[in-house]
């Protein structure tokens, strides 16, 4: 068993997990604030880092999965980095080690967790036999050739539930973020449209939440509701989703959809490496304090999906936390400085099909007031410049003053 110590002896590492939205957010800050003083190693077990908000494109609109794919060791190498292309097996946190897959130790100095979340496909009995998904660029083009198959019938979309650990987890959402079940029932009623094939077509949505987008206030359920409602989508609330058997959806208080086209997002669990390590809940989610740091281990940061405090599971929650860890590991190694204070909001665009989309501002699920939405083709040319500009420049955000200006404007629309 090999162990790697740092290169350089009077510099400090950092390790990132993962490159997802919330380790190449902190990738960037750091580099950007401090990076001079410290090496960092990034690893994933991907050799790409996924451009996950352009996976529904994939799915229904027919966009090149190569598109959703930013190569990391590019991103490794105009930073000036070390990447490793491993799965971690486990975290030794007393002796700041991690163990790679082939049983390498890499040391560190801080580490950050942004593995993000698994979509537990296993936990759906049937699906890989009879549904399909978006959630990563493999399931994604396979509900593209299967709705390029699709003749008409009934076609069933829906969340699964998924479990929380009581203590650790505060806000509990049955199901941990149903913007992408948005973007699939809009843009399937486009593609059919298109088809001429939507007058043949029952849509049903199933949510196991006791209202659909419970992450948003009343305000958006309204504007929301009527579109759905106009594009004759039906929506069942509290139907926990059990299996999927040929034709059917199977719930567990006994009910069952007829289904021609099954379109299922999975239930989420925490990655192995945490349940491995000892470090998370039950279910393999870390608990932090508002500065993002371990409460046992306070030289480890987690942010991202793997998160308790990131609740939904959302990019832009993972961007914020990012945010807040890197403001506090500079604060102690310069001795000044403010911490960014946490302050969850919800932010996305959802595709609806043609030039059409809805863009959602809120932060009532935090106790906020905020409870905005936009729809239309303004909010379809920002969900394009967003995706764009994050994949030409490597997992990058839009400029901090276009992203607030537009926060900002959203806040003060009636």
């Amino acid at each position: 068993m090999e162990q790697y110590q740092h290169n350089n002896d009077k510099k400090k590492r950092i390790v990132i997990i993962g490159a997802g939205f919330g380790g190449l957010r902190f990738l960037y800050d750091v580099k950007k604030e401090i990076g001079k003083k410290f090496e960092i190693t990034l690893i994933d077990m991907r050799t790409t880092s996924l451009e996950k908000p352009s996976l529904v494109e994939v799915a229904l609109a027919g966009k090149p999965v190569a598109h959703t794919q930013i190569p990391i060791g590019k991103i490794a190498k105009k930073n000036n980095i070390e990447f490793i292309n491993s799965r971690v097996e486990q975290i030794f946190a007393e002796k700041n080690e991690v163990k790679l897959l082939n049983g390498n130790l890499i040391n560190y100095d801080y580490l950050v967790i942004a593995t993000g979340a698994v979509k537990d496909y296993e936990a759906i009995s049937g699906f890989e036999e009879h549904a399909y998904s978006v959630c990563d660029d493999e399931h994604a083009p396979k509900m593209w050739d299967a709705i390029n198959n699709f003749k008409g019938g009934n076609v069933v979309i829906g969340a699964s539930k998924t479990n929380w650990d009581e203590k650790s987890t505060e806000i509990k959402l049955d199901a941990p973020c149903e913007g992408p079940i948005g973007e699939i029932m809009f843009m399937l009623d486009f593609f059919l449209r298109e088809r001429d094939l939507r007058e043949i077509t029952t849509i049903t949505v199933f949510t196991p939440g006791k209202v659909f987008f419970d992450d948003v206030g009343p305000r958006i359920h309204e504007k929301v509701g009527s579109v759905i409602s106009k594009k004759e989508i039906k929506v069942i609330t509290e139907k926990v989703l059990k299996s999927i058997e040929g034709k059917s959806v199977i719930f567990e208080d006994g009910t069952q959809l007829p289904s021609d086209l099954t379109l299922v997002i999975p239930p989420y669990t925490g990655p192995e490496v945490i349940k491995n390590s000892g470090l998370g809940d039950e279910y393999g989610f870390i608990k932090t304090d508002l500065e993002m740091r371990h409460p046992q281990h306070h030289n480890i940061f987690v942010v991202g999906d793997c998160n308790t405090l990131s609740m939904p599971k959302l990019g832009h929650i993972a961007v914020l936390q990012a945010d807040v860890a890197v403001s506090s590991l500079m604060k102690e190694i310069n001795g000044n400085g403010e911490i960014i204070e946490f302050k969850p909001e919800i932010f996305c665009i959802m595709n609806r099909g043609g030039v059409e989309a809805t863009l959602i501002l809120s932060n009532t699920l935090f106790g906020g007031h905020v409870d905005k939405t936009v729809n239309g083709p303004l909010a379809h040319l920002m969900k394009w410049g967003f995706d764009s500009y994050s994949y030409y420049t490597h997992g990058k955000l839009p400029p901090e003053l276009l992203q607030s200006t537009m926060e900002k404007m959203l806040k003060f629309l009636n």
